[in-house]
């Protein structure tokens, strides 16, 4: 396997003589050095800030049924792999150029032309030459890509304010919540508690980020049905299982590609953007005033809320 991804992006008769093969190797198609300025790194120094990645990619594919006789419909375009790039390099920010380069090649390989994929991802400014990783994958080899549309859960988001996280009421709520149609994703804003003010931006905003998580993990305290989520797989997971979920924001947030233009200290507006993020039925709001939002929004007591 070492072997063939080395040889992937050899020279045809390189790959027909390693392989013992006098006759053409399979059909390939490629893109060779596509440089990307993306922000991607698992360490502090890399957040905040792009670098340049490289991304080369072979597929071999299918042979075409008879002469091509220069149709683009029988053959697999090039845009394939670039939009594959673009999709991944979007859906959000990513640690690892290993997670960046499966997501690639599980992408590239639901095309029905594509049979093996080799990509390779590197980075170009974070060390004395390129530093990257290379893989290949098999059709039916990788884990299935997100469900379709239809099949993705529509939560309702719930944001509660302090009165209603401290009401007597709040396990009434979460019952109500359990029993009806869909699940719920619980949302807060900070706690009273004065927060350290650092007077510098990118500090600030995780302080603020963490004092929003201070007061998940206090609702949670509140009612052992209320589970603190951190990340998109662990919310997807738990809206199919029916749990009751408490966003901790700090890593969608600052994950996102497109991040909010709200901050944390405007949690409400914060809660919003996070609702159309997941593609929520609705947005609940309690103790608090109806922000502008993607979803239909409703303003009620904590008696009212469904």
């Amino acid at each position: 396997m070492t072997s063939d991804t080395r040889l992937a992006f050899e020279h045809p008769k390189a790959r027909a003589e390693a392989a013992g093969q006098p006759a053409q190797p399979p059909d390939r198609i490629s893109l060779r050095d596509h440089v990307v300025e993306v922000e991607i790194g698992a360490f502090q120094a890399e957040r905040g800030k792009t670098q340049r990645v490289s991304f080369s990619v072979v597929v071999e594919v299918t042979p075409p049924k008879g002469p091509v006789a220069d149709d683009v419909d029988k053959i697999l375009s090039y845009d394939t792999i670039t939009e594959a790039i673009a999709h991944e390099l979007g859906a959000e920010r990513l640690n690892l150029l290993e997670t960046l380069a499966e997501r690639i090649a599980d992408r590239i390989l639901i095309a029905p032309q594509a049979e093996r994929v080799f990509v390779r991802v590197e980075k170009l400014d974070r060390g004395p030459g390129a530093l990257g990783v290379e893989i290949v994958r098999r059709r039916g080899q990788g884990a299935p890509l997100a469900a379709a549309d239809d099949e993705v859960p529509h939560p309702r988001v719930v944001h509660l304010g302090n009165a209603a996280i401290a009401d007597a009421g709040l396990g009434g709520l979460i019952d109500r919540l359990a029993a009806g149609p869909g699940p719920a994703i619980l949302c807060v804003g900070p706690p009273e508690a004065a927060m350290p003010q650092t007077g510098h931006a990118m500090t600030q905003r995780r302080i603020d980020l963490l004092a929003l998580e201070m007061n998940a993990w206090t609702l949670a305290a509140r009612d052992d049905r209320c589970v603190v989520v951190a990340t998109r797989t662990e919310l997807d997971w738990a809206m199919k299982q029916g749990q009751i979920s408490v966003w901790a924001p700090s890593k969608i947030v600052l994950d996102a590609v497109d991040g909010p233009a709200a901050g944390p200290r405007d949690a409400v507006a914060l809660t919003a953007w996070f609702a159309g993020l997941m593609q929520a039925a609705e947005l609940i709001v309690i103790g608090a005033e109806a922000p502008a939002a993607d979803v239909p929004v409703r303003v009620m007591s904590l008696d009212e809320a469904p």
